[in-house]
């Protein structure tokens, strides 16, 4: 036989292994998480809808999903992308905004620049300005 013959057979062999090994490793993970799978349990679609299982049915492999309260969807058993884990859910909040000095200080202790760049109507303005500006009064 041709050495390259040989040596593409062995190639072509090697790639099919680890297409095999890839795709035996990809239905082991989806099975551990269809384990997983219970009513109460948070989860994610593949379309991207966050919900909670609220029944699973084996025989038509669909699943109840309650997407808000009183919302409910159901869906085929394979859409089901990922159980959310609790600490997951905690770290997606945002964390709150700090307010700067520059956004609660009063007007009148506002350095010059940053005066012009308040808009009106803010909490830089008091309330007798925000109704002269309001009624016209230039005075």
């Amino acid at each position: 036989m041709d050495p390259t013959l040989l040596l593409m057979l062995a190639a072509l062999a090697v790639l099919m292994f680890f297409m095999m090994r890839r795709n035996k490793k990809t239905q082991q993970q989806q099975q551990q998480m269809q384990s997983k799978f219970a009513p109460g349990v948070d989860v994610m679609t593949s379309f991207g809808l966050f919900g909670t299982i609220r029944s699973i049915d084996e025989a038509e492999n669909k699943v109840v999903l309650e997407l808000s309260p009183g919302h409910l969807a159901t869906v085929h058993r394979q859409a089901i992308a990922k159980v959310v884990e609790p600490a997951a859910a905690e770290a997606a909040v945002p964390a709150e905004e700090t307010v700067t000095e520059a956004q609660t200080a009063p007007a009148a202790e506002l350095p010059e620049t940053v005066k012009d760049d308040v808009a009106p109507g803010t909490a830089a303005e008091t309330p007798e300005e925000t109704l002269k500006r309001l009624n016209g009064d230039s005075k």
